[in-house]
């Protein structure tokens, strides 16, 4: 069981004002909030951060305005592929690496097609690779425009390259998330699992953290997870935890990031509920299971001790 100190990279939103534009005010305020709750470092310009209704110009800047922010107290990594030829993508991880981030992020279903083969996809990475000599990189298996899982050997050939510092794994498996920490033992590298479903097992298989959407409604909680995953005396408190994971999974990714922005404002950060993504309506049944969610939180404090 991995021993090691564990972090929470949270997957940042994107305020905007209510005409639609990038809040840059509310971007501080929002990473001073995650700063606050003692991340370990910040993944901006992803696809919480509504990273496809972004333009390019305006994901360097609202990266740009995040490592600005952070100002080194925290590593900051951001996505670098939105499509095009492997050239194309060069150019533009050149570009935002030079906002000062530490890593830039690679769309394992951007680098290649959905038709394309495990042997196409691997060819293009280390064409991509090749191009931007120097630059960390790390993998996020974004469901958008689909979702391509790397394998175990596909990743530990990728970290093995030296070049690979991250990767947020969506493979809902924690059976994948073991054999694909087997293969990546390299100082410098670490997994961190989105799917809080089996938070507890991935942190002690070994996994160096979490990186979640849960983080966007109580940082703070994700930041607990990781820090006492594996305390033996917190055991029981630690199972509830995650039970309430698991059983307000849907009230959180339903009118998703709507829904993060709607709780963030009611806990008192300025920021617009605006989305440019269409997500759907929030109706007051979702406002309702805001408040719930929140309530069952506040019990859940009292009963952990937190």
């Amino acid at each position: 069981m991995e021993k090691s100190e564990k972090g929470f990279i949270p997957v940042m939103l994107t305020p905007f004002s209510d005409d639609g534009k990038i809040d840059y005010k509310a971007l501080e305020l929002l990473t001073a909030h995650y700063l606050s709750a003692g991340v370990k470092g910040l993944f901006a310009n992803c696809l919480s951060s509504e990273m496809f209704e972004l333009s390019n110009e305006e994901r360097i800047s609202l990266t740009a305005r995040v490592v600005k922010t952070a100002n080194g107290l925290v590593p900051v990594v951001a996505t670098g592929t939105f499509g095009g030829s492997i050239a194309e993508q060069a150019e533009f991880v050149k570009r935002i690496y030079d906002t000062g981030i530490d890593a830039v992020i690679l769309i394992t279903s951007l680098i290649a097609g959905e038709t394309e083969t495990e042997e196409q996809f691997n060819e293009k990475v280390m064409q991509l690779l090749q191009l931007t000599p120097s630059v960390p990189v790390g993998f996020y298996e974004c469901p958008v425009p689909f979702k391509r899982v790397l394998t175990a050997e596909q990743l530990g050939t990728f970290v093995s390259t030296g070049r690979v510092t991250y990767h947020k794994d969506t493979s809902l498996d924690i059976h994948q998330v073991k054999a694909k920490l087997a293969v990546t033992n390299r100082r410098g590298f670490g997994l961190y699992d989105a799917y809080m479903v089996h938070a507890l097992a991935s942190l002690r298989a070994g996994s160096a953290g979490l990186s979640c959407i849960q983080g966007n409604y109580f940082p703070e909680l994700i930041v607990w997870l990781c820090e006492n995953y594996n305390n033996p005396d917190l055991n029981t408190e630690l199972t509830a935890l995650q039970e309430f994971l698991i059983l307000n999974m849907d009230v959180m990714h339903d009118v998703y990031p709507y829904a993060a922005k709607y709780a963030l404002q009611k806990q008192g950060l300025k920021i617009s509920t605006f989305t440019r993504r269409e997500v759907g309506h929030f109706s007051p049944a979702n406002a309702k299971g805001i408040e719930q969610l929140y309530a069952d939180y506040s019990r859940l404090q009292q009963q952990i001790g937190f």
